[in-house]
């Protein structure tokens, strides 16, 4: 998943919502000198960075104010200049405005994401329709919206070359998708509805949060088929929450797939399993249903007042799918293959609980654990058997030597940089003898911190700034005991180098203008590079360098990685399942209008008309799914990992027909037209001009092994 930079001004709420904030005369005196160092260009190393080692919570409510103030006189200094409108003094004006509000918006979303602890949440609540209001108020600035449509109307004349020309439609499109041509009514009706979301946002986000924090503990006694390296991190994390002696299961994902995959206790796998598909569901004052079923309702009714049928419409007109149907004609000639493969799985999984004598039949928390002996029995192959070569720290050197081979890319540690918490290490980045990035690692759990793992850039390239990117990988493993490796599962290990992948579209970024570099593409676009860097880890290159096992230093036995292969679409039925209910229910729901959802019984009524699996849950229940409930990154973009793995499959052939990723010629050419060009030209004419055509969709047929 990739968190894109700070606090991009997407539709808010009104200007009246201000009459009490901080003039720019005002904050100017001792508020704005005490935050200058969350407001004012970055400094330091490396041609500046974020001044994180100074960062108090208090600062960051004054110096938003201060920002915004800032950001203000930049935009009356473009609609009061008496000159007529240019795009040199209308749209780069635009362009570069609000600096010093994307700078400490991105020093807050690291902690709102990473640090929501302390006074934190309680800032965020305050902030978040404040923030939601001022981004209404740029989009609805009738002045400012009139020049930048003056220059749109004489664009034919301009001789703009194509970034300049793909600048302006953009930004008169951006604005136009944010009403800028409603009524005064109306855009205050989308202002209204705009600080109602961002309060749910953080409020869904908060409740989630509260929930992952929690834990089941369980004695020595239920230990039972767990790995050594996994029952210390139970220990290490029960003794910090203050039960030493017990073993704690946090509510993450990170501890919940390998207990339920491991734990020969049925009842506990059951336990813990059921603790996690219920979070944000326990009827509870952290519970999510009302929320969710307010947020949609009020995406509904501000894309009718945007003049589009449903929120699912508003969104994808700027997606590489263009319309619902399209997204949705790709799920559905996934969906019913997967299905099949689904029940194939689960017949094999009963065949061997049936033959062990176990009297059951096979349930959700049962999936990953006969899964493993399933694996084992066709493949000779079981996870505790792999995970031993997979060090979390020769990964991390594994995705460094790829990115090296394929693009020249450095990583280079230094300790000269602020930090946002003592388990962050922090990268130069070099390529052809130029520093073009530095890049942060944050790879442990921790109180206050969102599950999952994500990219983020705190800062993206920019010729016309002189920026390099800023940006940081961050993910939630459990640490070891003092001394040990942390040993990851395959899957983990895959994930890495998927969020590394959008780290490495971002430092490849050769954009002249901000908002063209880096990861903004459309949505359905940006999971492409990072969902396609996740093929170089299986490959025998580099295995035989990095999946070296932790006790004797020997590399994985050339078996074991062709067992690796050979199993490579197993249980792809389970994994595309889990993923495609999300999406499509994440399409369902936004399609649905303002009709009056309750999000748990129209999870349940939907899944049943899909045929849905018994054996199965969503991977985010409705309750729990940040991607389309904590913003509105991916609301109706669910599927966009799907269609990414589209292009995935077409573009990993072309790779490995080509000789590879290491030696053949296809690197380069997708370095060139795909990850150095982010948004200067549209994302499916650069698909076209690396590939030579458009997406055969065959190919994820027979990646996913559905074909």
């Amino acid at each position: 998943m990739n968190r894109r930079t700070a606090l991009g001004l997407m539709a808010g709420a009104s200007t009246a919502a201000f009459v009490t904030t901080p003039t720019l005369a005002q904050s100017t005196g001792g508020i704005a000198i005490a935050t200058a160092y969350l407001t004012q260009a970055w400094t330091g190393p490396y041609g500046g960075v974020p001044a994180f080692d100074k960062v108090k919570i208090a600062d960051f409510e004054p110096a938003t104010l201060t920002a915004m103030d800032a950001m203000r006189a930049e935009i009356r200094a473009i609609t009061d200049n008496p000159a007529q409108p240019t795009f040199q003094n209308v749209i780069e004006a635009y362009e570069t405005s609000g600096a010093a509000y994307d700078r400490v918006g991105a020093v807050y979303n690291v902690w709102d994401s990473n640090l929501s602890t302390g006074g934190f949440p309680d800032v965020s609540a305050r902030l978040s329709p404040v923030k939601a209001a001022f981004g209404d108020e740029i989009t609805q600035n009738a002045d400012l919206f009139q020049r930048i449509e003056a220059v749109y109307n004489q664009r034919d004349s301009l001789k703009l070359n194509p970034q300049q020309d793909r600048l302006l439609w953009k930004k008169y499109n951006n604005f136009v998708r944010a009403g800028a041509k409603l009524s005064d009514a109306q855009k205050k009706e989308v202002a209204d509805i705009n600080q109602q979301l961002a309060t749910l946002f953080n409020r869904f986000s908060n409740n989630l949060k509260h929930d992952e924090a929690q834990a089941t503990f369980i004695t020595r006694d239920d230990l039972d088929g767990l790995p050594e390296p996994f029952i210390a991190a139970l220990a290490s994390k029960a003794k910090e929450l203050g039960k030493d002696g017990m073993y704690a299961v946090q509510n993450t994902r990170s501890a919940m797939e390998p207990f339920t995959t491991y734990s020969t206790r049925r009842d506990l796998r059951e336990k813990v399993w059921r603790a996690y598909i219920m979070r944000g569901d326990n009827n509870d004052q952290w519970d999510n249903k009302q929320i969710g079923s307010q947020i949609l309702k009020l995406r509904a009714k501000r894309a009718k007042l945007y003049g589009y049928p449903t929120h699912a419409h508003w969104r994808l007109e700027v997606a590489m799918a263009k319309t619902p149907d399209n997204a949705m004609n790709l799920m559905e000639a996934v969906w019913g293959p997967a299905v099949n493969r689904v029940h194939e799985e689960v017949a094999d999984m009963q065949k061997i609980a049936d033959s062990e004598g176990a009297n059951i039949t096979i349930a959700p928390w049962d999936y990953r654990f006969y899964a493993e002996k399933v694996k084992k029995a066709k493949y000779d192959l079981d996870e505790s058997e792999v995970k031993p070569y997979l060090q979390l720290d020769k990964i991390q050197d594994a995705m460094f030597w790829a990115a090296n081979k394929m693009y020249g890319f450095e990583f280079i540690q230094v300790k000269d940089v602020p930090v946002f918490h003592p388990d962050v290490t922090t990268y130069k980045v070099m390529r052809a003898g130029k520093q073009v990035g530095v890049w942060y690692y944050d790879p442990y759990a921790r109180e206050g911190k969102s599950s999952g793992a994500w990219e983020t850039e705190y800062q993206g390239q920019s010729y016309m700034l002189d920026h390099i990117c800023i940006c940081s990988n961050n993910c939630n493993f459990i640490k070891a005991e003092p001394g040990k490796p942390i040993l990851i599962s395959w899957d983990d290990a895959e994930t890495m180098f998927h969020e590394f992948g959008h780290a490495i579209h971002a430092l490849s970024s050769n954009a002249y203008y901000p908002s063209q570099g880096g990861t903004n593409t459309a949505t359905d676009f940006v999971e492409f590079p990072s969902q396609l860097n996740e093929h170089w880890l299986p490959l025998p290159v580099v295995l035989n360098q990095f999946a070296i096992h932790y006790e004797t230093g020997k590399p994985m036995p050339a078996e074991l990685q062709a067992k690796l292969v050979r199993s490579s679409k197993f249980n792809q039925g389970f994994a595309t399942v889990e993923y495609l209910a999300c999406a499509l229910i994440d399409m369902m729901y936004h399609l649905a209008g303002e009709t009056d959802i309750d999000i748990d019984a129209f999870e349940k009524t939907e899944l049943a008309k899909l045929n849905m699996p018994k054996e199965i849950v969503m991977r985010h229940r409705p309750t729990q799914f940040a991607h389309i409930f904590a913003d509105d990154g991916y609301s109706a973009g669910y599927y966009s990992y799907l269609w990414s793995d589209a292009l995935v499959a077409d573009a990993y052939e072309k790779f490995m027909t080509e000789g590879g990723p290491f030696d053949g010629p296809t690197a380069k050419n997708y370095f060139d037209n795909i990850l150095s060009v982010g948004d200067t030209i549209p994302q499916d004419v650069a698909y076209r001009n690396f590939l030579g055509r458009d997406v055969n969709r065959d190919a994820l047929m027979r990646l996913r092994g559905f074909a």
